[in-house]
């Protein structure tokens, strides 16, 4: 027998996001940038220009990527979507599960992090940063942290691609995204206030593994859930 049921709350979207949004991955790149631009001695101004600049484009990449996957997957067949949404359950429990092996062996094996070639070239584009750089970082950045951090995002835009694409949809999505930027934003005026952002870098290095635990749990959560819905165990209203 079905349950039926109206999901994602605005309480799934919030606590998916606020998981998120303190991935190590994320908070890693903001850190080198905050750490670079106070290494060249910027001025404040543009300090403030480029990392607002670069979490923009960052928040646009994912909105932009969100709104595509929802309006896609709500267009499709349903019969075609409920496949969709068991292969992407699989695969987002199958990326928890990675998740959750970096808490008891980090780093050992395949895991769910920014590749280091991928990584070398954000270092690079940081050191030679300008208004410009900051741009195309933020979308370059925000490319290639996808199979970091894009699990529980792209959980959620199916689960709101099962409603149809409409406002609600939208605003949902804009709500994420605004979450997922918000750590990048606080590290951002830390380092304009002159706080040391080091320790918010020993503090990502010694959280990073529960971090990684809580955000495996959630997936294997979001991804049973996309099962529960392709199977017809669950109808959305």
């Amino acid at each position: 027998m079905a349950v039926t049921a109206s999901l994602p709350t605005i309480g799934t979207v919030i606590v998916t996001a606020a998981v998120d949004a303190i991935n190590p991955c994320a908070i890693g790149v903001m850190i080198l940038l905050v750490s670079t631009l106070i290494g060249m001695k910027k001025d404040t101004r543009k300090m403030l220009r480029i990392g607002l600049l670069y979490i923009f484009f960052v928040f646009m990449t994912y909105l932009t990527f969100g709104l595509g996957m929802t309006a896609f997957v709500s267009e499709i067949p349903l019969a075609l979507a409920e496949y969709i949404s068991l292969g992407v359950g699989i695969i987002v429990i199958g990326a928890g599960l990675l998740e959750i092996k970096d808490f008891f062996w980090y780093g050992q094996g395949f895991s769910l992090m920014i590749p280091q070639k991928r990584a070398k070239q954000i270092h690079k584009y940081i050191n030679k940063i300008s208004v410009p750089g900051a741009i195309f970082l933020g979308v370059f950045v925000a490319a290639v942290e996808l199979p970091c951090t894009g699990g529980p995002y792209l959980a959620i835009t199916l689960l709101l691609a099962q409603q149809g694409f409409n406002l609600t949809a939208f605003l949902l999505l804009l709500v994420y995204n605004l979450i997922f930027v918000m750590p990048l934003v606080i590290i951002l005026i830390l380092a304009l206030l002159g706080k040391n952002i080091g320790a918010v870098k020993q503090w990502k290095q010694e959280k990073r593994k529960y971090m990684r635990y809580i955000m495996g749990l959630i997936m294997i959560a979001l991804g049973w859930l996309l099962m529960l819905i392709a199977n017809g165990t669950i109808n959305l209203n």
